[in-house]
């Protein structure tokens, strides 16, 4: 709720900038040109039909931008330097956009009046927005600082270590925003090492170990900081990995950090040497692309295809009883469950003892089922998961609980590809295939963990490019 407010404020803020930046931009084009083409007052020329329709869709192109640039992702922790220059970019390019895109076929073919227009819409632009925006980020710390407005954090480690962590994040001179509720102690007693005075603090013992996903659900816990000694590196990836089933963002020690073997990047936490180990390096412009492609591109593909989706559901219904849609729950973003639509390709009582995974030469896929499988064409329907927003373009494969709960008992780690949507294909079915057994889908998801450390619009091309390759050669078994 909290950050939903916050994008609103933003929302309502860059609406009324670009509206009022434009209004502004309007005036002054009037008296630089307009009124020498036909308008004998400037409420003439504000009442023209162009000029209205522009004050109404401009703002809202203005946002689409913003969005884009991935500004109202992340609204509750900016740096208002990092907002000065995303600001200064995005502008940027909205001003080139509208500018040759609208304003470049009106203006008279005198070189400097081009320069004036460009930077009077760009500086209008650029300044009242900022000025907004500002003012609303300033209270948001202000809030903070003040400790009116705080994320739930709770740490994982010894007492000392957990003073000592509390003490860096709560210390007056950052006000980072956290509210530490305490700690559970994680059994290993090294000092993290961190030089900071802990004489006047004071932290509450939660519990145990094995109490900690109650913990978490009666306190509303927001984020797990790990504090574990730097000395026990052999214990520590355990615990981490435990932590990834509840979903939520783990700070460790830039000290921890650097022993993880599974190559997952981090981002720095401000002022504090701290990272995020559920992060990846996927730009939050990058995310929202990414997610309006997704849609687009299945809605083009479904009334495209929509005659061989009606042609292959004949096909099934003459090849063997049974529907021709195959609905099974499946694990998605951030553990929520959804159900995956597929063409069916095995006998209607495929699982009668219970959830298999398919292998090359099973004998529960039809003649036909074969084909599809062969081809990928079973996979289709899934565009419809992607349009419903369940699932992406690209990601990795979504996986029953009953599987889930197999793999992370050898692989703890497969939790974060939670974190993303899962995909119609992804980088382990390209490179790997369909796995037989719970062993072979740990080795997939590897190829899934390159992808998730390495997310970008440009790799979910070539996964896609590839996976095309693989439909036509007929490699898909």
């Amino acid at each position: 709720m909290r950050k939903k407010t916050q994008v609103l404020k933003y929302l309502f803020s860059d609406f009324f900038s670009a509206a009022l930046a434009w209004a502004l931009f309007n005036i002054v084009r009037y008296y630089e040109m307009a009124q020498f083409e036909g308008f004998d007052s400037l409420g003439l020329f504000v009442s023209y039909q162009n000029v209205i329709l522009g004050q109404l869709f401009i703002p809202i192109l203005w946002l689409a931008i913003y969005y884009y640039s991935g500004y109202y992702n992340e609204v509750l922790a900016k740096s208002r330097l990092s907002e000065f220059f995303t600001t200064f970019q995005s502008v940027f390019i909205g001003t080139l956009i509208i500018f040759f895109g609208l304003l470049l076929n009106k203006l008279p073919r005198f070189f400097h009046i081009y320069y004036e227009q460009f930077l009077l819409l760009f500086g209008l632009t650029f300044s009242i927005t900022y000025f907004f925006r500002l003012l609303i980020t300033q209270t948001a710390s202000n809030k903070i600082h003040g400790r009116r407005c705080l994320v739930k954090a709770l740490i994982i480690g010894s007492r000392e270590n957990a003073l000592v962590q509390k003490a860096a994040l709560e210390k007056p001179s950052d006000a980072l925003g956290f509210a530490v509720v305490g700690y559970v102690d994680s059994c290993f007693h090294e000092k993290n090492g961190l030089s900071v005075d802990i004489t006047d603090s004071t932290i509450l013992s939660l519990g145990d170990f094995e109490d900690l996903e109650k913990i978490i659900q009666e306190l509303g816990v927001e984020e797990i900081i790990v504090a574990i000694g730097k000395d026990n590196n052999e214990e520590l990836l355990p615990i981490l990995y435990s932590l990834y089933k509840y979903k939520l963002p783990i700070k460790l020690p830039i000290t921890s950090a650097k022993m993880l073997t599974g190559g997952i990047k981090t981002k720095t936490i401000t002022g504090v040497p701290f990272v995020d180990v559920t992060a990846n390096n996927f730009s939050e412009s990058g995310k929202n692309i990414k997610n309006s492609l997704d849609k687009i591109v299945s809605l083009f593909v479904i009334i495209l295809l929509s005659p061989l989706y009606i042609y292959l559901a004949l096909r099934i219904k003459l090849d063997s009883e049974g529907s021709v849609f195959f609905l099974q729950e499946r694990i998605g973003y951030m553990g929520k469950p959804f159900y995956i639509c597929k063409f069916r390709t095995m006998r209607e009582d495929a699982e009668k003892e219970g959830p298999l995974l398919s292998s090359k030469n099973d004998k529960r896929i039809t003649n036909y089922g074969r084909m599809m499988r062969k081809y990928r064409l079973d996979e289709l329907p899934q565009f419809w998961n992607v349009l419903k927003g369940d699932m992406s373009l690209v990601g990795p494969r979504p996986e029953r609980k009953y599987f889930i709960d197999k793999i992370v008992q050898k692989a703890p780690y497969f939790y974060l590809l939670h974190n993303v949507k899962p995909g119609i294909t992804s980088w382990g079915m390209v490179k790997y295939g369909y796995a037989s057994d719970v062993d072979h889908m740990i080795e997939r998801s590897q190829f899934d963990l390159l992808y998730y450390e390495n997310m970008s619009i440009f790799l979910d091309v070539k996964i896609l490019i590839y996976t095309v390759r693989t439909i036509l050669t007929g490699k898909g078994v």
